[in-house]
């Protein structure tokens, strides 16, 4: 199963990590992180990850700091950012620092494959 695509998870709440996971686990290597920092350790030891699936509001860094750094770092790495906050400003200014797209909480379960699905095919 060497071309299941690897997506790295970045949630604080354990929930929305274990909904995303039964969501995407069929379908794709999925590894979770609770915070930007661990994020970021995860992207420097693993050069194959296909995707980014990060929450905006977590503690220590936001994730679109994280984004910002990701972007820089990794210029070709597609990231969600996954929002609780229905704000449109939040979604664009994400969309500005180089994400790939947004989803929403609470998310349907179809909502997220097709996201993603999209996006990795990009």
């Amino acid at each position: 199963m060497s071309d299941t695509k690897k997506i790295l998870i970045v949630d604080d709440e354990e929930g929305i990590r274990e909904s995303l996971k039964l969501i995407l686990g069929d379908d794709y290597n999925l590894i979770l992180t609770e915070d930007g920092e661990q994020a970021l350790e995860v992207l420097e030891n693993s050069k194959d990850i296909a995707l980014v699936l990060m929450d905006i509001k977590m503690p220590k860094a936001s994730g679109l700091e994280i984004l910002e750094i990701i972007s820089q770092k990794y210029p070709d790495l597609k990231v969600i950012i996954v929002t609780g906050y229905k704000s449109v400003e939040t979604a664009t200014e994400a969309v500005r620092l180089g994400a790939s797209g947004y989803i929403v909480k609470p998310f349907k379960s179809n909502e997220v494959l097709a996201t993603v699905r999209s996006i990795l095919k990009k």
